[in-house]
């Protein structure tokens, strides 16, 4: 299937590892433009980039902070000066708020932590789609997707910060739906599975995330990046407002 993407210019953000990297290369392989934001991760990005170009793409790099405005108004002007204005937009990067502290409770836990993890994986994700839609809704065409995560809808002690900000991204995916899908852009969010990607894992908790999923293993990376980008294609074009879980059904264990 031709998803026709030859040419659109598209902005991955956290594409420096796993889900990220893996998009950017798909992309790359439908012969899109890909530019590789990530955040710290410079050897990282050069290494994506590279593959991009390797699968059949064109690539640049760029650096930002989520949680810095002026840094992602940057980011969304080199890509454009690089590329023009961008067509896909794929919210990925996420900040880990980090694991409660030996006997913290929900009632003692810093709420620095809920405003960091609601600024980083909400609001920079808010700012960038916002730096980017206006020249979308000028050529009358657009997609975005935000990744997030079935912890959602399941919950998960100790990480109401980061699961809060995520659950913001549901909402704000179905309102961006109502506002932008008359003017040709589609917006979706996709919920990642368990990808162990590059990271090292105890085999119990391998074992035990596996057997989760009913279909009795861990998601590859590869196989989130084919649910976006398809998403993110021509040949959708009338899927929006959904929330997508790329899963293999995981229930998350207790």
């Amino acid at each position: 299937m031709d998803l026709g993407l030859r040419d659109k210019r598209v902005l991955v953000t956290g594409a420096s590892s796993n889900i990220g990297r893996a998009t950017a290369i798909v992309f790359g392989a439908e012969k899109a433009r890909v530019a590789v934001g990530y955040h710290s991760n410079e050897a990282g990005a050069k290494q994506t980039a590279a593959l991009v170009e390797e699968a059949g793409g064109q690539a640049m790099i760029v650096q930002l902070d989520l949680a810095d405005q002026a840094s992602v108004e940057d980011a969304a002007h080199q890509v454009t000066a690089t590329f023009g204005a961008v067509d896909i937009l794929v919210n990925n990067a996420v900040a880990w708020s980090g694991f409660p502290e030996p006997g913290e409770l929900f009632e003692t836990a810093p709420v620095q932590r809920m405003r960091a993890g609601v600024e980083a994986n909400l609001l920079g994700h808010y700012l960038m789609t916002r730096d980017v839609v206006g020249s979308m809704r000028q050529q009358g065409w657009g997609r975005v997707v935000h990744i997030s995560t079935g912890l959602v809808e399941d919950g998960f002690p100790g990480s109401s910060a980061y699961v809060t900000a995520k659950a913001g991204l549901h909402g704000l995916t179905r309102t961006m739906s109502r506002e932008l899908a008359s003017a040709g852009i589609l917006t979706n969010l996709v919920m990642a599975g368990f990808v162990v990607g590059d990271r090292r894992m105890p085999e119990e908790i391998l074992s035990k995330t596996a057997a989760a999923a009913a279909t009795g293993r861990t998601t590859t990376a590869t196989e989130v990046a084919n649910v976006v980008v398809f998403l993110c294609s021509q040949a959708n074009g009338h899927v929006t407002g959904e929330l997508i879980r790329a899963d293999g059904h995981f229930l998350t264990p207790r």
